[in-house]
């Protein structure tokens, strides 16, 4: 066999070590003074360090792989390997970042020297694991920024579309609220200035996250506007005329619920329509009715009609409009609030004018300290004035 097969077939044994993490096997083959060109920041120079390393990556990773894809031997006891490497950073520490659990694959160039049957010099083209580790981490922390930079700008364009303020209706309170959560996602409310001193308002929510469902939201809102402001319609048709315009315009995996609602303060009546909206709940009698109407959520089929309710105010009754990121709120065991819990606090507090306030001590008391907040939290609380004698 010749020197250079003899090369070839060292290096095969280097890196069969190497991926048994066999430092014995290691130390003989490399010389004590092995010149590497690609030391990690605080590796020491010469065999010992590499040894480390080698110890550190095992320590490190599970399922090491070492494979020579493709070799030649070149013109002064170099030998050129093309080489495949994997691992399972699941262990241990590397280079300072806790274990991700996420597999690495990379490939590589690697030129060796030998002389005397030992590797003198190693230089390395592409990255070993412990690094690519590193370039990954450093990627998903710019990805995880731009990310945050989006939901920043959501926020801005959520919180903006919001109004300012409530109408002023004589004998009638209004008291909204939204919190977005972290992960923005589609929640609004909205009021609307209607013909002989009526009142619309709508509560919903756009499916998905980010700034694709803020800029839907504030579509969805601005066009009941346009809507409501051009004609007279009802809401049963002022959302068809809306469902067909966001059919057309936004993509195909968004929809959105929401739940319109035309007040006339002077009969004291609500007529209103569901888009596949989560139920309000009318507080009457001390206990919570659900206001029931049938119809698609907006954007996801054409051609859709939706059913018209009315209801009366008596004085001192209220009814609350909500999202799902209220019932669907889970606690440290995993339970969510949920609809029942919701309803049963409707029928026991509704009388109050805090009513708002005290949902959500309700809720906080519920999720616990530590809570992160899932999804956007909305509630509007419409109250007809009791009488006071």
């Amino acid at each position: 066999m010749s020197t250079e097969e003899d090369n070839k077939a060292l290096v095969r044994r280097f890196y069969e070590a190497q991926t048994k993490g066999d430092l014995d096997v290691l130390r003989e083959l490399l010389a004590p003074d092995i010149l590497d060109h690609n030391l990690r920041p605080g590796q020491e120079p010469g065999r010992e360090g590499f040894l480390r390393a080698v110890a550190e990556d095992h320590a490190a990773y599970s399922d090491l792989q070492y494979v020579i894809v493709e070799q030649m031997a070149a013109e002064g006891g170099r030998v050129v390997s093309r080489l495949r490497l994997r691992g399972a950073h699941d262990r241990g520490p590397s280079m300072g970042f806790a274990p991700t659990g996420k597999v690495y694959e990379d490939t590589g160039i690697v030129i060796h020297r030998l002389s005397e049957g030992k590797i003198v010099e190693e230089w390395r083209a592409g990255s070993g694991l412990a690094e690519l580790t590193q370039q990954h981490l450093g990627q998903e922390r710019i990805e995880r920024e731009r990310v945050d930079r989006e939901l920043e700008v959501a926020r801005d364009i959520q919180l903006g579309s919001l109004p300012e303020g409530v109408p002023t209706l004589e004998d009638w309170q209004i008291d909204p609220y939204c919190q977005p959560a972290k992960e923005v996602g589609g929640d609004f409310y909205e009021f609307y200035q209607l013909g002989d001193g009526r009142v619309g308002f709508v509560v919903g929510d756009a499916t998905g996250k980010g700034v694709p469902a803020a800029i839907v939201t504030t579509a969805t809102a601005a066009y009941l506007g346009a809507v409501a402001a051009a004609s007279d319609s009802s809401p049963g048709e002022a959302l068809t005329l809306a469902n067909e315009a966001l059919f057309a315009r936004i993509p195909p995996n968004m929809f959105v619920t929401c739940f319109y609602t035309i007040l006339d303060p002077k009969s004291a009546t609500l007529t209103y329509a569901n888009a596949g909206h989560e139920l309000p709940y009318l507080h009457r009698d001390g206990a919570a009715e659900e206001l029931r109407a049938r119809g698609m959520p907006l954007g996801m089929m054409p051609g859709m009609s939706y059913e018209e309710g009315e209801v009366s105010l008596a004085e001192g009754e209220c009814v609350l409009f909500h999202s799902d990121g209220l019932v669907e709120a889970h606690n440290p065991k995993g339970e969510m609030f949920g609809f029942p819990r919701l309803r049963a606090f409707v029928a026991e507090h509704g009388e109050e004018r805090t009513l708002r306030n005290l949902l959500l001590e309700e809720l906080y008391s519920f999720v616990g300290e530590g809570w992160e907040q899932e999804d956007d939290i909305t509630l509007l609380t419409l109250r007809r004035s009791a009488t006071t004698s």
